[in-house]
């Protein structure tokens, strides 16, 4: 099965770039169907996307910019968006403007239907993917699934330890990995939080008595909940000189698996520590039926199930 990646992800490859050498190579890439990637440097008045090829001007119709466009289902703010950025198609044929110059037409909705049809169609409950995030609100993150199709990933799935916000995790163009937690009318639904790892698997990072950096997520009267890693955060005694999302380097005063806890003491802290929001992933690929985070020794059981009944 042909891969199908995030846009952008194929723009400055080898092959990719081999196809936008001439009119030939483009002429190749009509002949055999071939996705290809450019970047859309303008969208017009009438919403056509036009594409700078290189070797020519490249031009995808307003109707065939996205998957349901002509049906109204996707706005034209699908398209507005995408200048400045890549763009994947198929070239469906060549034209002549007024000045005789030839330009190549181009389908974006041409690649998504086939990377729908031979790809995401085939998704289940527990597939593990690859995506690319496109933007972020304060619900969830949304993320390129492939060939500029959209999914969601909701704000408690992103990971454990809770977030005020995506960006919190999060940035845009970011390539991340994430799980099928639902397939509906057509419709993917991710989860991110059952690839960081377990509580005993981030536990396993740390030690008693050491001093680690971590980042403040939430400030209660009996505590200050401190994140260790995304999926692990140790509670910390009050104290009135630190605010949420500040980094603390902190004291791990007892790690007692069978209560899945980590008691922590807040050496100092600061708003100034530098964090470039990089994830380590303790899985990348292949299928999960179910998840289970919770220690082997508590009694307390934190899963995830998925399901194939959708």
């Amino acid at each position: 099965m042909a891969e199908y990646l995030p846009e952008g992800c194929l723009l400055r490859t080898t092959e990719n770039q081999n196809c936008l050498r001439s009119y030939f190579t483009l002429q190749e890439c009509k002949n055999n169907g071939r996705i290809v990637e450019a970047p859309c440097i303008i969208c017009d008045s009438k919403h056509n996307l036009i594409v700078d090829l290189g070797c020519m001007r490249g031009v995808i119709p307003r109707e065939e910019g996205a998957i349901g466009i002509s049906e109204g289902t996707t706005k034209d703010i699908a398209l507005i968006s995408r200048v400045n950025k890549p763009v994947c198609f198929k070239v469906t044929g060549f034209k002549r403007d007024e000045n005789d110059n030839i330009y190549a037409v181009l389908s974006r909705k041409s690649a998504q239907q086939e990377c729908f049809d031979n790809y995401l169609s085939n998704l289940i409950p527990g597939d593990v993917i690859t995506a690319r995030v496109t933007h972020l609100e304060q619900f969830g993150s949304f993320v390129d699934i492939g060939c500029g199709l959209p999914s969601l990933i909701p704000i408690d799935l992103i990971s454990v330890s809770r977030i005020s916000h995506p960006a919190d995790r999060f940035y845009i163009g970011q390539n991340i990995y994430a799980a099928v937690k639902s397939v509906e009318d057509n419709r993917i639904c991710l989860t991110h939080k059952e690839l960081l790892g377990t509580w005993e698997q981030n536990a396993a990072r740390f030690e008693q008595g050491e001093t680690v950096t971590g980042i403040v997520r939430s400030i209660e009267d009996y505590g200050i909940f401190v994140e260790l890693a995304p999926n692990l955060a140790g509670l910390a005694e009050p104290r009135k000189d630190v605010s949420v999302n500040s980094h603390a380097s902190v004291y791990i005063k007892a790690i007692i698996p069978e209560k899945m806890k980590i008691k922590l003491i807040i050496v100092n802290s600061s708003n100034n520590t530098f964090t470039d929001n990089e994830l380590d992933y303790f899985i990348t690929s292949g299928h999960l039926n179910s998840w289970t985070y919770s220690s082997s020794c508590s009694d307390k059981t934190v899963k995830t199930v998925f399901t194939e009944d959708f």
